[in-house]
Order: C-alpha cells, then sequence, then structure tokens
C-alpha cells in the first residue's frame, strides 16, 4: 500500500483494529462467544449471586465463571476489563510485557456504594435509630472502611487498567449511558486521527447486575418480568417485548494508525471507518418521539466514513427489547435507508446476552468485527412473533452473508447516541 493508501477519504489516518477481545454470559474469549452466538444461544439465567424474592425480575446475563472478590460493581467490571483487555493485547502483539504504547479509554458503570457496604458503615456508626447522613460521615471518618476507598472511586478502575498494561498517559474514565462502550472507541479513533496517538485500548465493560440496579430499571418499568424460562425473555422488535434484561461482561479493541500497523506486520482485523454521536436531551430516559437524535447519529457516523447507506452490509442493532426503542431505532433505520430498509438484516446480540449497558457499544462493536471475519449474521434468538409495527428484515436463525461493512447503533438513555460503522477495507 501507498502512503496515501493509508489516508481515509477526509485525508485522515486510517484505524485499524488489530486485536478484539470478549466477556460475556456466554463465556470468555472471541472462540466460546463466536461459537454460542451464531448457535443461537442463550447466556441469560436466574441469578443466583443474591437473592431475588420479591423482585419482579430475577434473571440476568451474569457473568458467573470468573472468580471476583468482592462481588460489586467496580470489582467485577475491572475484572471482565482485563479479561478482555488480556484478550486483545495479545492478539494486536503490542505491549506483550505491560508496556502498551497508546492510551487507554475505558467505559466503566456509574459508581455509588451499594447495600451490603452501606449497611455495614450505618451499624459501625453506633446508632440504633434512624441513620443521617452525617452519621454515615463519621463511620467513614474511623478509617475502618479505607479499602472501600479506591474500591468506589470513578476513576479506580481505569487506574488499574493503565497500571496493568502500562498504557501512557493519563487514563479517560467515561459514561455516557449505553452507549459507554461505543464512545470509548470513538474516543480512541478521534486521537488516532488528531496524531495524539498511534494505538488506543479501548474498553466498554460493566458488572452492574446488583439488586439496587434491578430495582431502579423496575421502577423505570425497562426490565423484563418474564422470568420462565430467562432465556425466552429478550426478544428485540418482536410484538410480545416487554422490555430488556440485564447482562454484564466486558469489551475490548486494540485500535492503531494503518500505517503503524502495517509497517510493523500487524494482522489487521477491520477498520474503525466512522463515528456519528448526537446527544437530545429530551428526556432522562426516554427517546425523542419522532427519532430525530438516533437519525443524526447514524447519518453523521456515514457522513464520518464516507460512505452513503447502500454500503452497509448489515446493522448490529441496540435492540435492546424494550417496546418503545425498538420502535425509534426501527423508525431511524428506516429514515436513513428507506425502502432498502425491508432488505437490510438487522440483528441484536441482546437476545442472548442482554443489555450489558455501559460495555453494550464495545462488546456489540467485536461482535460486528467477528461478523465480518467470518461472513455469518448471528441471529435475534426469540423472534417468534413480528411486530407489524417494526417491518425490519429481522436475522432470526444464523444467516451466511458476505459482510464489508456493519453500522453497530448504540442508543442512551439521557439523549446520548453513538453510531459506529465498521468494515474490513477503507472507504
Amino acid at each position: 500500500m501507498t502512503n496515501a493508501s493509508f489516508r481515509d477519504s477526509k485525508g485522515r489516518p486510517l484505524v485499524a483494529v488489530t486485536g478484539l477481545g470478549i466477556v460475556t454470559s456466554l463465556g470468555q474469549g472471541q472462540a466460546d462467544n463466536w461459537a454460542a452466538l451464531t448457535a443461537g444461544r442463550s447466556g441469560i439465567h436466574t441469578i443466583a449471586r443474591f437473592p431475588t424474592e420479591g423482585l419482579r425480575t430475577r434473571i440476568a446475563g451474569t457473568v458467573d465463571f470468573l472468580d471476583t472478590d468482592p462481588l460489586v460493581a467496580p470489582a467485577l467490571s475491572q475484572r471482565f476489563a482485563e479479561a478482555a483487555a488480556e484478550e486483545a493485547v495479545a492478539q494486536s502483539g503490542l505491549g506483550p510485557k505491560g508496556d502498551f504504547p497508546g492510551a487507554l479509554f475505558i467505559a466503566v458503570p456509574p459508581v455509588e456504594m451499594e447495600w451490603p457496604q452501606r449497611r455495614a458503615m450505618a451499624e459501625a456508626s453506633g446508632q440504633d435509630g434512624p441513620i443521617t447522613y452525617a452519621d454515615l460521615q463519621r463511620a467513614a471518618a474511623s478509617r475502618r472502611f479505607d479499602a472501600w476507598h479506591d474500591l468506589f472511586i470513578f476513576g479506580t478502575v481505569a487506574e488499574n487498567i493503565a497500571d496493568r498494561f502500562g498504557t501512557r498517559g493519563s487514563p479517560i474514565s467515561l459514561s455516557t449511558a449505553c452507549s459507554s462502550g461505543a464512545t470509548a472507541i470513538q474516543l480512541g479513533v478521534e486521537a488516532i486521527r488528531r496524531g495524539e496517538v498511534t494505538a488506543a485500548l479501548c474498553i466498554g465493560t460493566d458488572g452492574s447486575v446488583n439488586p439496587e440496579s434491578l430495582i431502579r430499571f423496575s421502577l423505570l418499568s425497562a426490565l423484563s418480568t418474564q422470568n420462565d424460562p430467562p432465556e425466552g425473555a429478550s426478544k428485540p422488535f418482536s410484538k410480545n417485548r416487554d422490555g430488556f434484561v440485564m447482562g454484564e461482561g466486558a469489551g475490548a479493541l486494540v485500535l492503531e494508525d494503518a500505517e503503524a500497523a502495517r509497517a510493523r506486520g500487524a494482522k489487521i482485523l477491520g477498520y474503525v471507518l466512522g463515528c456519528g454521536e448526537k446527544g437530545d436531551g429530551f428526556h432522562r430516559t426516554r427517546s425523542s418521539p419522532d427519532g430525530a437524535p438516533g437519525i443524526a447519529a447514524i447519518r453523521a457516523a456515514l457522513d464520518d466514513a464516507g460512505v452513503g447507506p447502500d454500503a452497509i452490509d448489515t446493522v448490529n442493532a441496540h435492540g435492546t427489547s424494550t417496546p418503545e426503542n425498538d420502535k425509534m431505532e426501527a423508525m431511524g433505520c428506516a429514515a436513513v435507508f428507506g425502502a432498502r430498509i425491508g432488505r437490510l438484516p438487522i440483528s441484536s446480540n441482546k437476545s442472548m446476552i442482554g443489555h450489558t449497558l455501559t460495555a453494550a457499544g464495545a462488546i456489540e462493536a467485536v461482535v460486528s468485527l467477528l461478523t465480518i471475519t467470518h461472513g455469518r449474521i448471528p441471529p435475534t434468538i426469540n423472534y417468534l412473533v413480528p411486530d407489524p409495527a417494526i417491518p425490519l428484515d429481522v436475522v432470526a436463525t444464523a444467516r451466511d452473508a458476505r459482510v464489508s461493512r456493519v453500522l453497530s447503533n448504540s442508543f442512551g438513555f439521557g439523549g446520548q447516541n453513538t453510531c459506529l460503522v465498521l468494515g474490513d477495507e477503507p472507504a
């Protein structure tokens, strides 16, 4: 390739992907996850991590095969991020001795002390009656809980991952709701395009399945209550969908300036061709009724990639299985792709792994690149009762196809929307 070949249509450095890592309830690593996803196997099951009596939702896609202590969101998120990053960095061949030659961008869930820790502090306050915030402050000042201090600080996971892999500069922690994982990738792409770094480790991770999260999402009427059978609860784009199922895990990508990657003889797995984002602020949780922000994010990603709608071979949908989100996403795709929408394959892996929240955009980017590599589109399982109001070509069983470019959608609470265009070759 000539030097010009390492530039995109806008003259910017091409951003190559040289390493992928993934952890979900289906397993650890690309091989196990890809085999399960294409077989249409679900990782959603009855929660065993904590008691669920009295909860309306008792199922989730928890990752129960990695030892983690304590079982709280920051520790789980860090463990998943480590496992995904280990696979991605090893595949890339960069930084094998803990000296990764680039920046870290990591999406992590919002952090707050969980109920067991709050209860312990309340008991330590020595009060028999109602516990005030001042009582908790006095308990914290006793220094008995210093070990929790770092654990429940937002930047701790990033700092620990940066130390583990030896990334350069200050690590960036971010949280943009359910688009966070895609935003981490976007930040890495932009840093490489600006010439600030030649490599970036981009991670989305989430271990937030706990009683409080389940209750909060349940109060928003966001979760499915179809607990039996668990694997049948998440049914994106189906008429009988009733909410999403929480999941957890991590996705990691090693991004590189394509010229630098080629110069060192790296195998290029694909390219991040375009990123588009749009924030609307319409509501803290609801989507804008006209779908305009989602439409704008999709169009921005296509424009950034320098391609038109006809260049997309399949859509990795946000596809949460909530009545409103699925309708809004279908409306947005129809506005962008027009009459082709009924012939454009679309699929949601949330039907099998649940909604991994902060990690979703990164996990789905990994799945999108595996789709390109293997020429096989994973299914949307449980698509048995199509919604006549959503006229999409939903992939109900794994489908072999020539896939060169994938649009991966991530739409989050608070109107935070990020879309990625991933491809096997420059646009």
